[in-house]
């Protein structure tokens, strides 16, 4: 597995009603109906928990797909 697609199981347990499958990349995540502030908070909650990273509030509102979630970790990893 490479590390987006493990970055996308992880992304995907967040959200408890949706198929993992639907899931990609490129996907505009906050167009998910499951989609919500307690969501927010599991991702950021997940990206402290497996990648010892703080995303902000800014860095999950300014990000659009799932991608750019990731790379805002990669991000963060690369500089800590």
């Amino acid at each position: 597995m490479t590390a987006i697609e493990i970055f996308l199981k992880k992304f995907a347990e967040q959200f408890d009603e949706t198929e993992s499958t639907v899931f990609r990349p490129e996907t505009l995540f906050k167009e998910n109906e499951a989609w919500d502030s307690m969501t927010a908070l599991s991702v950021i909650a997940m990206a402290d928990e497996n990648y010892g990273v703080i995303l902000t509030g800014d860095d999950v509102r300014h990000a659009k797909t799932i991608q750019d979630v990731f790379d805002a970790i990669t991000s963060k990893m690369s500089h800590s």
